[in-house]
């Protein structure tokens, strides 16, 4: 298991400059958000390539809605995700992570003929028989991320999104994240739900119960790096905590409680790579 951390949550004014701040606190990699990177590519890609630190992940954050019921608007979300599995294949990230759908339905309800979760559902399907081909073609991979019931009706558990995999015959550049902030919201045991899908788990994003750093919360860490030893999970676990996306203002605090965290990590019995 890799350890990266996502570019907000690192000090800096510029990417090298972060990408520097990562490898000093002991961090193989850099997850980086998928709006308006394309422009970003060359300057993420040097430093990379000067720190030798990796990019773990193409977050491709809150663009588009692949399940809108306009199909020019789910047109364009499909464009701007093809550019976020292209820009990830440029930094050799790993994979892109998306969510398929924000917030309450869009779709119609139209039962009996079909709900509007089946409806999703059949929709996300059909998209991710053409993505499936895409990203295997590249040589990178999709995570599918499950949310909280607080953010998305849709996929709220890693069932959920098996689901998706199973529709698609487990294709194996089709994956899932792991995130133990929406995990502790919607799983009755985040441990057991983790060895249940260690088949479909390509990637964790870390934070506790409370979205503050590992060791802040009520999580038991021990218990969950068991989990994964058990499952032989190789994949990255990224830190994601606090304001998501936006943790700029506050990425000089992360990065002086993040040495007390990842200590309390090791001594739980995470080990970093």
């Amino acid at each position: 298991m890799r350890f990266a951390i996502q570019e907000d949550m690192l000090p800096g004014k510029t990417v090298q400059e972060r990408f520097e701040r990562a490898r000093a606190l002991g961090f193989a990699g850099v997850e980086v958000w998928g709006r308006g990177l394309t422009d970003r590519v060359p300057e993420i890609a040097a430093a990379a390539q000067a720190t030798g630190m990796a990019v773990s992940a193409v977050n491709h954050g809150r663009q588009g809605d692949l399940l809108h019921p306009d199909r020019a608007e789910r047109e364009c979300a499909l464009a701007q995700l093809r550019e976020s599995i292209v820009n990830a294949v440029d930094l050799n990230a790993a994979g892109v992570i998306f969510v398929p759908h924000f917030g309450e339905p869009t779709l119609p309800d139209l039962t009996p003929y079909k709900s509007v979760i089946q409806l999703e559902y059949e929709l996300l399907h059909n998209h991710l028989r053409t993505l499936s081909d895409y990203v295997y073609a590249l040589g990178t991979e999709l995570y599918i991320e499950p949310l909280n019931r607080y953010q998305t009706h849709f996929l709220n558990t890693l069932a959920d999104a098996a689901r998706v995999r199973r529709k698609i015959k487990d294709h194996p550049h089709i994956r899932l994240v792991a995130d133990l902030f929406h995990m502790a919201l919607e799983e009755s045991s985040i441990p057991q739900a983790l060895t249940d899908h260690a088949a479909d788990i390509a990637y964790l994003h870390l934070a506790d119960s409370n979205r503050r750093l590992p060791g802040q919360g009520l999580l038991d860490f021990a218990a969950i790096a068991a989990a994964l030893q058990q499952m032989n999970f190789q994949g990255w676990a990224a830190f994601e905590c606090g304001q998501v996306s936006q943790n700029a203002p506050y990425a000089s605090q992360y990065a002086e409680a993040l040495p007390a965290c990842l200590e309390g990590l090791r001594r739980a019995g995470w080990s970093m790579v």
